[in-house]
């Protein structure tokens, strides 16, 4: 995924985001930018360090005083509204504005508005956290969606592809009175944010996750989507207290049986799977059904990953029959390696069933 994000930063951005600056600023000097964005080594660049020498490259040609060169950015950010390539913008700002805080506020906010202010934010949080959450926290009741998620996303203790923040890890309370305010967000794109921040947190605080779930669960259908979403990480664990919250108990009376499993397959090609869930019990259950895969690392140990199947009922004495694919190509997020691989069924957070199947070297076409 970032080698395709990192093709955002291409010659023709390069080239409408000079325009437009020296359109606004007849003194921008766009040979110079240029000349800077493509030194040595530009081809090479991964998505992040793309961002960064482009910030850096606008530090050259734009006006040296921060607050002239933001009121200039500002100018030209609506053009690149709705793309990840706006993130140049809050970019600038987090490399040089993290001592103009009043500016770099305002400017974080109007960026979010565009593209996303998320990556921006984390280096002010380390700064001065208290005074950078007084702002999430003033931010969660904005009248734009975007700045509302920015409250969330940016104090997300481990963002992907974010600084993780090291304090907020140890103790999230600062966190939850900015999840309060956003708790039932009419906006789904902010809601999945503060799932994702409960998930976030869950993994280190779990207990603290599990107590405000109780809580918030069953106030209304917005809410109660917040903390399905965000105990995704307890559920995949089969944590009891949250299957429980759902009504998934653990049973040794539902059996998964005939599971079968492709029993070779080369990387590039998807395995079938397939299997019969029977209860046994004197009542009917709620199913959550997953399958996890142990596959195999470059360094030749396993690292489990499990998929969501679905969400059913059971009733006594019913079979339900399953036949699912899993491709084993190649992604940029997962690079897959030849080797004995298992198949694990579970059901309720309960590993119910198992098969190994061998994943192959791709046969060389001729």
């Amino acid at each position: 995924m970032a080698e395709e994000l990192r093709a955002l930063f291409n010659e023709q951005f390069i080239k409408k985001l000079s325009k437009e600056l020296q359109d606004n600023d007849p003194l921008f000097n766009q040979e110079e930018f240029l000349s800077s964005v493509y030194a040595k080594g530009w081809d090479e660049l991964a998505l992040k360090q793309r961002v960064r020498r482009i910030t850096l490259s606008l530090s050259q040609s734009l006006p040296q005083e921060f607050g002239e060169a933001v009121a200039l950015l500002k100018k030209v950010a609506p053009s690149f509204q709705g793309s990840l390539g706006g993130i140049i913008f809050p970019d600038y700002v987090e490399i040089y504005g993290l001592h103009s805080w009043e500016i770099s506020m305002e400017a974080l906010e109007y960026f979010t508005m565009f593209s996303t202010s998320e990556f921006a934010v984390r280096p002010f949080v380390m700064e001065n956290q208290p005074k950078m959450m007084a702002q999430f926290l003033e931010w969660s009741s904005h009248e734009n969606e975007h700045v509302r998620r920015l409250a969330s996303e940016g104090s997300r203790p481990r963002l992907p592809w974010g600084i993780a923040l090291i304090n907020l890890k140890k103790d999230p309370s600062p966190i939850f009175p900015i999840l309060e305010n956003l708790k039932e967000d009419p906006s789904l794109y902010v809601r999945k944010s503060v799932a994702n921040n409960l998930n976030d947190i869950s993994k280190d605080h779990p207990e603290l996750v599990l107590h405000l779930a109780k809580r918030w669960l069953g106030t209304n259908d917005r809410t109660n989507w917040i903390v399905k979403t965000g105990l995704r990480t307890l559920l995949k664990k089969g944590i009891p207290e949250a299957l429980e919250l759902f009504g998934l108990e653990k049973s040794e009376h539902i059996q998964v049986k005939n599971l079968t499993v492709t029993k070779k397959v080369e990387i590039g090609e998807a395995i079938t799977f397939a299997f019969h869930i029977t209860s046994i019990d004197k009542e009917p259950r709620k199913l959550r059904l997953e399958y996890a895969i142990d596959f195999v690392k470059a360094n030749g140990k396993h690292s489990t990953k499990s998929f969501k199947i679905s969400e059913t009922s059971i009733s006594p004495g019913e079979e339900k029959v399953y036949t699912k694919t899993h491709s084993f190509r190649d992604l940029s997020t997962r690079k897959h390696y030849s080797g004995k691989h298992v198949i694990h069924i579970i059901v309720n957070g309960e590993d119910k069933a198992k098969e190994e199947f061998e994943v192959m070297k791709r046969t060389q076409e001729e």
